[in-house]
Protein backbone atom coordinates (compact mmCIF):
# COMPACT_ATOMS: atom_id res chain seq x y z
CA UNK A 1 0.00 0.00 0.00
CA UNK A 2 1.36 3.42 -0.86
CA UNK A 3 0.71 6.64 0.94
CA UNK A 4 -1.26 9.25 -0.98
CA UNK A 5 0.44 12.65 -0.60
CA UNK A 6 -1.60 15.81 -0.26
CA UNK A 7 -0.53 18.95 -2.18
CA UNK A 8 1.70 20.23 0.64
CA UNK A 9 3.37 16.83 1.09
CA UNK A 10 3.87 16.49 -2.67
CA UNK A 11 5.59 19.91 -2.88
CA UNK A 12 7.80 19.00 0.09
CA UNK A 13 8.64 15.66 -1.50
CA UNK A 14 9.82 17.43 -4.69
CA UNK A 15 12.02 19.77 -2.61
CA UNK A 16 13.55 16.88 -0.65
CA UNK A 17 14.16 14.84 -3.79
CA UNK A 18 16.08 17.69 -5.49
CA UNK A 19 17.97 18.56 -2.30
CA UNK A 20 19.24 14.99 -1.96
CA UNK A 21 20.88 14.95 -5.40
CA UNK A 22 22.47 18.39 -4.82
CA UNK A 23 23.72 17.76 -1.25
CA UNK A 24 27.50 18.20 -0.90
CA UNK A 25 27.85 16.89 2.67
CA UNK A 26 28.17 13.09 2.68
CA UNK A 27 26.72 12.71 6.21
CA UNK A 28 23.70 14.88 5.37
CA UNK A 29 23.23 12.92 2.13
CA UNK A 30 23.29 9.64 4.09
CA UNK A 31 20.66 10.99 6.51
CA UNK A 32 18.46 12.27 3.66
CA UNK A 33 18.57 8.88 1.93
CA UNK A 34 17.41 7.13 5.09
CA UNK A 35 14.58 9.64 5.56
CA UNK A 36 13.42 9.72 1.94
CA UNK A 37 13.90 6.06 0.92
CA UNK A 38 12.61 2.82 2.48
CA UNK A 39 15.38 0.42 3.62
CA UNK A 40 14.62 -2.03 0.77
CA UNK A 41 14.03 0.65 -1.87
CA UNK A 42 15.19 0.20 -5.44
CA UNK A 43 16.13 2.62 -8.17
CA UNK A 44 16.09 1.23 -11.69
CA UNK A 45 17.62 3.07 -14.62
CA UNK A 46 15.04 2.22 -17.26
CA UNK A 47 16.58 3.87 -20.30
CA UNK A 48 20.39 3.96 -19.94
CA UNK A 49 22.44 6.47 -21.94
CA UNK A 50 22.93 5.64 -25.62
CA UNK A 51 26.66 5.02 -25.16
CA UNK A 52 25.95 2.31 -22.59
CA UNK A 53 23.30 0.65 -24.75
CA UNK A 54 25.66 0.64 -27.76
CA UNK A 55 28.52 -0.91 -25.76
CA UNK A 56 26.29 -3.72 -24.47
CA UNK A 57 24.87 -4.31 -27.95
CA UNK A 58 28.39 -4.49 -29.42
CA UNK A 59 29.16 -7.30 -26.98
CA UNK A 60 25.99 -9.12 -28.13
CA UNK A 61 24.38 -9.01 -24.70
CA UNK A 62 20.86 -8.01 -23.84
CA UNK A 63 20.79 -4.80 -21.87
CA UNK A 64 20.85 -5.83 -18.21
CA UNK A 65 18.58 -4.27 -15.62
CA UNK A 66 20.48 -1.43 -14.01
CA UNK A 67 19.23 -1.38 -10.45
CA UNK A 68 20.46 -0.41 -7.00
CA UNK A 69 18.76 -1.72 -3.86
CA UNK A 70 18.92 -0.57 -0.26
CA UNK A 71 20.33 2.45 1.53
CA UNK A 72 24.03 1.64 1.04
CA UNK A 73 23.70 1.12 -2.72
CA UNK A 74 21.50 4.20 -3.04
CA UNK A 75 24.09 6.21 -1.16
CA UNK A 76 26.79 5.10 -3.61
CA UNK A 77 24.48 5.92 -6.55
CA UNK A 78 23.58 9.40 -5.30
CA UNK A 79 27.19 10.14 -4.35
CA UNK A 80 28.44 9.14 -7.80
CA UNK A 81 25.81 11.32 -9.51
CA UNK A 82 26.88 14.21 -7.27
CA UNK A 83 30.56 13.66 -8.17
CA UNK A 84 29.83 13.43 -11.89
CA UNK A 85 27.43 16.33 -12.29
CA UNK A 86 27.20 18.62 -9.26
CA UNK A 87 30.54 18.67 -7.43
CA UNK A 88 32.24 20.93 -10.01
CA UNK A 89 29.73 23.67 -9.20
CA UNK A 90 28.75 24.01 -12.84
CA UNK A 91 25.34 22.32 -12.56
CA UNK A 92 22.47 21.79 -10.15
CA UNK A 93 19.49 19.47 -10.25
CA UNK A 94 16.07 21.13 -10.15
CA UNK A 95 12.73 19.50 -9.50
CA UNK A 96 10.01 22.05 -10.18
CA UNK A 97 7.24 19.82 -8.83
CA UNK A 98 6.07 16.30 -8.29
CA UNK A 99 2.83 15.03 -9.80
CA UNK A 100 0.36 12.45 -8.57
CA UNK A 101 0.02 9.61 -11.07
CA UNK A 102 -2.53 6.79 -11.26
CA UNK A 103 -2.16 3.77 -8.98
CA UNK A 104 -0.74 5.86 -6.14
CA UNK A 105 2.50 6.65 -7.95
CA UNK A 106 4.39 9.95 -8.00
CA UNK A 107 6.00 11.45 -11.11
CA UNK A 108 9.03 13.68 -10.79
CA UNK A 109 10.26 15.66 -13.78
CA UNK A 110 13.77 16.96 -13.15
CA UNK A 111 16.34 19.01 -14.98
CA UNK A 112 20.06 19.51 -14.67
CA UNK A 113 20.62 23.23 -15.15
CA UNK A 114 23.79 25.20 -15.78
CA UNK A 115 24.27 27.50 -12.79
CA UNK A 116 25.84 30.26 -14.88
CA UNK A 117 22.83 30.93 -17.09
CA UNK A 118 20.08 28.49 -16.05
CA UNK A 119 20.17 26.65 -19.38
CA UNK A 120 19.06 23.04 -19.32
CA UNK A 121 21.92 20.55 -19.74
CA UNK A 122 19.80 17.43 -19.32
CA UNK A 123 16.89 15.97 -17.47
CA UNK A 124 14.60 13.09 -16.93
CA UNK A 125 11.51 11.66 -15.32
CA UNK A 126 11.17 9.34 -12.33
CA UNK A 127 8.12 7.20 -11.62
CA UNK A 128 8.12 6.63 -7.88
CA UNK A 129 6.14 4.27 -5.68
CA UNK A 130 5.89 5.14 -2.00
CA UNK A 131 5.45 2.87 0.97
CA UNK A 132 2.69 3.46 3.54
CA UNK A 133 5.00 5.85 5.44
CA UNK A 134 5.57 8.03 2.36
CA UNK A 135 9.13 6.84 1.69
CA UNK A 136 10.36 5.83 -1.75
CA UNK A 137 9.99 2.09 -2.28
CA UNK A 138 10.55 1.97 -6.05
CA UNK A 139 12.01 4.53 -8.44
CA UNK A 140 12.10 3.94 -12.18
CA UNK A 141 14.31 6.62 -13.69
CA UNK A 142 14.24 7.71 -17.33
CA UNK A 143 17.15 9.98 -18.35
CA UNK A 144 17.03 12.33 -21.31
CA UNK A 145 20.00 14.11 -22.81
CA UNK A 146 22.37 14.51 -19.86
CA UNK A 147 25.65 15.86 -21.21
Amino acid sequence: MSKQLNDTELARFAEQFAALWNESDAEVRRKQIRELWAPTATQTLVDPPVEMREQVENLQFALPALEVRGHDALERRVTRAFEMFIESGEYAFAVPAATRLPAGLVGVTWTMVTKADGSIAGGGFDVIGLDDEGRILTDHQFIEGVR
